[in-house]
């Protein structure tokens, strides 16, 4: 049978057989894991992917050669395999046994290649935390950080992050906590301490309540960490206090963890969902994210960091001393980066207090200074180097 040429440019257009495939535009391409269905804040990124796939197209802003689909994939820790988990935490393990790069007579407190980046912290904390550095610096930071594990310790992977909602409503249970050796360690033995002071909120919000931690970590592979630098600002009364009075001197000690499920409490996904969708302007948005005590809103950012808790993620100024601090501000950085991705053309380019264009995000050994406006991307900033997303 002979069919009309119409009838065969109709089958072929539904076939793609004679037109060829038809690009349907990129896909995160996650696996589907069976424990964790995706949440409103997985699915709203998804669903922006389009319109930050056609910004990048038109602005051709991946001129060092970094595009959606050649970037890796930063992924949420409960969707690693076990050995992928475990091969992360032997890079880990790595860097804390190599010897410092900071100068030691400076700072004798820094015992490990892993304390060079809790020294930066430490050193450089209202640097990393001023008004229009928290983001970009922060991404510098965590870059940097998974830059030491891939090159210094072989790890061939990427800094996973921590899905807050997944985990908020049973911490402790969850895979980043559990406490076996494909986790990022336990909760600490319990501890007699009064909680955590919150500044400016009212009570019953002006204490996060203590969760039955606090104490060593004795669970999974970080259960013989060993903390020196710090405390600067800690929240655990029974820590000894640091030799120097600046907290750069050695003060060798467990890793204390008090997992807290009041914390967690606020960072279920409904508090992001709304972080993103409902703070247009980027001052608004960083300002939520950091937490409002004129609502008793502790805020995802206060809520990731407390749910560690202890000493010395407690700390504000050596929270990174507890490995699970990458993973929370990895999921900063990405629901960032979602709410960029709303609107790509006016928020790809912008952070709160405008600073000039000649600001510099310097964090001293960690990483070389790089133009502060050069951070904003997650694809081609810092003159390429970030060409990352997360899934």
């Amino acid at each position: 049978m002979v069919f009309p040429t119409w009838v065969l440019l109709f089958f072929s257009a539904l076939t793609g057989v004679v037109a060829g495939p038809v690009k349907r535009g990129f896909s995160l391409e996650r696996k589907e894991n069976p424990f964790y269905p995706l949440d409103e804040v997985d699915k709203l990124e998804e669903s922006l992917l389009p319109r930050f796939e056609a910004y990048l197209a038109k602005k051709n802003v991946s001129s060092h050669g970094c595009t959606l689909e050649n970037a890796v994939k930063r992924m949420e820790w409960g969707d690693l395999t076990v050995p992928q988990r475990e091969e992360y935490i032997r890079a880990v393990l790595c860097l804390q046994s190599k010897p410092p790069k900071s100068p030691t007579d400076k700072y004798p407190g820094a015992l490990s290649r892993y304390d060079d980046f809790v020294l930066t912290h430490e050193t450089l904390a209202f640097h990393l935390h001023s008004t229009p550095h928290l983001l970009p610096a922060h991404r510098l930071y965590i870059w940097a950080y998974e830059k030491a594990l891939r090159d210094e310790c072989g790890y061939t992977g990427y800094q996973p992050y921590w899905n807050w909602g997944r985990y908020a409503a049973d911490p402790i249970n969850s895979p980043l906590f559990n406490g076996n050796m494909s986790s990022m360690g336990g909760n600490g033995k319990p501890s007699n301490y009064s909680g955590v002071m919150t500044m400016g909120f009212k009570k019953p919000y002006d204490v996060i309540p203590p969760a039955g931690g606090g104490g060593c970590v004795t669970e999974g592979p970080f259960k013989n960490m060993t903390i020196s630098l710090g405390p600067i600002g800690g929240v655990l009364n029974d820590v000894p206090k640091n030799p120097r009075s600046d907290g750069f001197g050695s003060n060798p000690r467990c890793l204390r963890r008090d997992v807290n499920k009041f914390s967690a409490a606020v960072t279920t996904a409904n508090y992001t969902y709304a972080l993103i969708t409902e703070n247009k302007d980027v001052e608004k948005f960083q300002a939520v994210m950091l937490g409002t005590p004129e609502k008793n809103d502790w805020g995802v950012h206060m809520g990731g960091h407390y749910t560690i808790g202890g000493d010395p993620g407690g700390d504000f100024f050596s929270s990174p001393g507890d490995p699970v601090f990458w993973f929370h501000h990895g999921m900063i950085d990405r629901i960032w980066w979602i709410w960029q991705m709303q609107d790509p053309e006016k928020r790809m380019n912008v952070v709160p207090g405008n600073p000039p264009l000649d600001d510099v995000v310097d964090l001293g050994w960690t990483a070389s200074n790089v133009s502060m406006w050069d951070l904003l991307t997650n694809i081609g900033g810092n003159a390429g180097k970030f060409c990352y997303i997360y899934v």
